[in-house]
């Protein structure tokens, strides 16, 4: 395999900038199979489930991980929190910039002066650092301190900052959002359920390194870090009693899978879905569209084999919204 097998040309303007209003008024392309994908919006999904069904979410919530802080020196330090070590969340892995010559046990300063952080040593990644708040209530202080850790391909400052929240997000966790669940609203899950369609929610922390780019020869050889997982075993029965499973977004799909890998429900998963994977779980996935060159675009081809190209020039052609705040599409592996 060949890093060209998940490369495409993605025109710049189709970078969505804002989310689309209200949610489900987003595009959705609609895959089936060989014939030409079918162009609808979020707000039509429940005409393409049936019964049987089972939706599946990431009902991780994104921690508005940017800190902009000082050192004593009165430098300037961005703050990246990626992942929370303890249960308290007052302790992190972090990124921080500029960070070469970080040392340990360094404080970083809020604008007024307060202590905020203690720069504890390097994280469990070469290029993170662990950090240790201060503050004894620390979500309250990221929250006050805080903005959302949007993607460097955003350029306009997000105005309603809970827009890159799901409506369903419940435990402050990720460092980014599980962005197909973006789409929807109370009234499209509320119809949902009406159809007699459950929705179950599972875990999976968002991590940066789910949207990196890939930059070996062969994307197989790519290293994946670990992610945080938790998926509840009243969800797994209803998942497996289910005729068919429709997971929203590759995270959710990721979760669900490393329980048929490892048997375990939870625990830490290096998952990586390439080409080949048996799907244990999944059979229909809504997802947004990804960027080319990274580890979600490898699933998304497989799942659905080479036929995500045409997905992908359809979308292209009719001026479809790419990236975190852009449209979605409807994938059935079973028209494989």
């Amino acid at each position: 395999m060949q890093l060209s097998d998940i490369d495409y040309q993605l025109p710049v303007e189709l970078i969505a900038q804002v989310p689309a209003e209200p949610r489900d008024s987003a595009r959705l392309l609609v895959d089936r199979g060989s014939e030409v994908p079918a162009d609808a919006i979020v707000r039509d999904l429940p005409r393409y489930l049936r019964d049987g069904d089972v939706l599946v979410v990431n009902d991780t919530k994104v921690v508005p991980a940017r800190l902009y802080l000082s050192r004593s020196s009165g430098g300037a330090v961005e703050v990246l929190l990626l992942e929370p070590l303890d249960d308290s969340h007052g302790t992190w892995e972090a990124l921080l910039r500029p960070g070469r010559k970080m040392k340990s046990g360094e404080v970083l300063h809020g604008a007024d002066g307060a202590e905020v952080l203690v720069v504890q040593g390097r994280g469990v990644k070469g290029d993170t650092f662990r950090v240790e708040f201060v503050h004894p209530d620390p979500d309250a202080l990221i929250d006050r301190l805080g903005e959302m850790p949007l993607p460097p391909y955003i350029t306009q400052r997000l105005g309603d900052q809970s827009r890159y929240q799901t409506v369903y997000a419940r435990d402050a966790k990720s460092a980014a959002a599980p962005t197909a669940g973006l789409h929807f609203t109370p009234e499209l899950l509320a119809e949902i359920r009406a159809m007699g369609i459950p929705t179950v929610s599972v875990e999976l922390v968002v991590g940066l390194d789910t949207f990196a780019p890939v930059t070996t020869d062969d994307p197989r050889d790519h290293v994946i870090h670990t992610e945080s997982y938790h998926v509840p075993a009243e969800a797994l029965a209803t998942v497996e009693s289910a005729r068919r499973v429709v997971a929203v977004g590759t995270t959710a799909t990721r979760a669900l899978e490393s329980v048929g890998v490892t048997g375990r429900s939870s625990g830490r998963t290096d998952l990586f879905i390439t080409p080949g994977f048996h799907f244990a779980y999944v059979d229909m996935m809504l997802t947004n569209f990804h960027m080319p060159r990274t580890t979600l675009l490898l699933m998304i081809s497989a799942f659905v084999g080479d036929r995500w190209r045409n997905l992908y020039e359809h979308a292209v052609r009719q001026q479809y919204r790419f990236l975190s705040f852009g449209d979605a599409m409807l994938l059935d592996r079973s028209r494989n």
